[in-house]
């Protein structure tokens, strides 16, 4: 069996505003990313990893945050494309691993509803999916709630006849 390993990194400043989305969920909270999408560092990340697994370069390649067509898109939108990127490659997801990096917000109520739909939009099982957070313990710019930051990394496998077809 081939497997295929991606990592990826995300990372936007963050101002005053009414929620940051992560994971495809919109967590409340006193700011909002800075970003020409949703800004979901977690699914950016996620992307970069799929995309870097199967060597077709990075999300700016596909969606650039040039084109007027990406302006405040959902960021799931842009995970379900890759997806079907990396199975028309002939691959599927393995197991994904997903660290946040953040000061704020507090994510630990959402774990569960982001894995589900990371999931879905994956098209794998929850277990398949894990998503875990950190701070930075106040250094730097994360530390100072002046961004959040996400790493990325997959373990693609060859898929079977069906996936890389359909």
């Amino acid at each position: 069996m081939s497997f295929r390993i991606g990592h990826g990194f995300d990372a936007h400043r963050l101002e005053a505003g009414e929620g940051v989305t992560l994971g495809g969920v919109l967590i409340p909270c006193e700011y909002r990313a800075i970003a020409h999408s949703d800004g979901d560092v977690l699914i950016h990340a996620l992307c970069d990893a799929l995309l870097g697994a199967c060597a077709l370069g990075d999300i700016g390649r596909f969606f650039p945050d040039t084109d007027d067509r990406f302006k405040g898109i959902d960021s799931r939108e842009l995970l379900r494309d890759v997806t079907r990127r990396v199975h028309q490659s002939g691959y599927v997801p393995g197991n994904v691993d997903l660290t946040l990096v953040a000061q704020t917000p507090k994510v630990a109520p959402y774990v569960d509803l982001m894995r589900t739909r990371l999931a879905s939009d994956l098209g794998v099982l929850p277990a398949v999916v894990n998503v875990k957070a950190t701070t930075t313990e106040g250094m730097g710019y994360l530390g100072r709630k002046e961004g959040v930051a996400a790493h990325a990394v997959v373990l693609l496998a060859v898929a079977t006849r069906s996936v890389a077809s359909g």
